[in-house]
């Protein structure tokens, strides 16, 4: 098992810290939650405390971007995105602030603390603004080379991480980049297309599949916005539908975005596995993501429904 996608977050703002005296990090009272800790063990004068009060969190990223610094902004998802989403839009894509948004506990496997935690229209909010990149790495080596890049990206970016371990899915020759999908298994029968969290499960998916002489292709999207158009359109030329997964609600995300790819382009059939329009509860992150069918065997469902 890996490391959850919030930790490995933490690492690689150390190493930020360490090459990039620019680099600011700002969190809302959650740093041992959201694992800035690591960084403001080692850069007590770069590192801001803003309390629990998110607009001001977002605020105060937005000034230190306007003097040439690169803030990230931690906290849970649910807060960076809802309740300081004004200041987000006006403050921090309106003017094309280089502020980096890094939300941790995104999606229901935050698990017991329930659905008044559990943020499920996150990247629907982030991705309707505009001048915003948004990110969700699918594990421990992504989310590193993710956090890198957006440093190294100028304007304002959206990093989507979750509370959970992960499946390690890329090795040491992994190469991220924004905009970029990639391809995990070859196939022609269908197309599973995932992001974060799903890709393990699209993979799962894939082997059991291909038992039963079905070749389903995985392709793991961790850019949703802006996404891969091209990566798309040829797996919608080259099988005979897509099935999309993602641990966000099927409003707004991922499935929703590579709808509108191919409904543009390249018409074909898409089933969406995701949260169907409801908010989550508590209990732990295997119990919801089983009740909810965010699972390999309803991916597998979705894929012989299209064939």
């Amino acid at each position: 098992m890996g490391k959850a996608t919030r930790e490995s977050y933490g690492m690689a703002l150390v190493e930020l810290g360490k090459d990039n005296e620019k680099v600011v990090v700002l969190d809302a009272d959650l740093s041992k939650s959201t694992k800035t800790c690591d960084f403001k063990n080692m850069f007590k004068d770069r590192f801001f405390n803003a309390g629990i009060a998110e607009q001001n969190l977002m605020g105060m990223a937005a000034g230190f971007a306007n003097v040439g610094n690169i803030p990230f902004a931690s906290t849970f998802a649910v807060f960076a995105t809802g309740r300081a989403f004004e200041v987000i839009r006006n403050s921090i894509c309106y003017p094309k602030m280089n502020v980096k948004i890094a939300a941790t506990h995104a999606g229901i496997t935050v698990g017991e603390d329930g659905g008044s935690h559990q943020s499920v229209e996150d990247i629907a909010l982030m991705s309707a603004l505009p001048n915003m990149t948004v990110i969700v790495p699918a594990d421990h080596r992504e989310a590193m080379q993710a956090t890198k890049a957006a440093a190294n990206f100028e304007g304002p970016v959206y990093l989507r991480f979750g509370r959970c371990n992960t499946e390690d899915i890329f090795d040491d020759n992994y190469k991220f980049e924004i905009g970029k999908g990639v391809t995990l298994r070859d196939g022609n029968d269908v197309a599973i297309i995932a992001t974060g969290m799903m890709v393990q499960k699209a993979i799962e998916a894939s082997d059991k599949l291909k038992e039963e002489g079905i070749n389903a292709r995985v392709i793991n999207i961790s850019t949703i916005k802006p996404i891969d158009r091209e990566l798309i359109i040829k797996a919608a030329k080259e099988t005979k539908g897509i099935v999309t997964a993602e641990e966000h609600s099927i409003i707004g995300g991922l499935g929703a975005t590579v709808s509108q790819v191919v409904t543009s382009s390249e018409p074909t059939k898409v089933k969406s596995i995701g949260i169907k329009d409801t908010f989550g509860e508590s209990g732990t992150p295997d119990e919801l993501m089983k009740k909810y069918g965010l699972t390999s065997d309803e991916i597998i469902k979705a894929v012989k429904e299209i064939l």
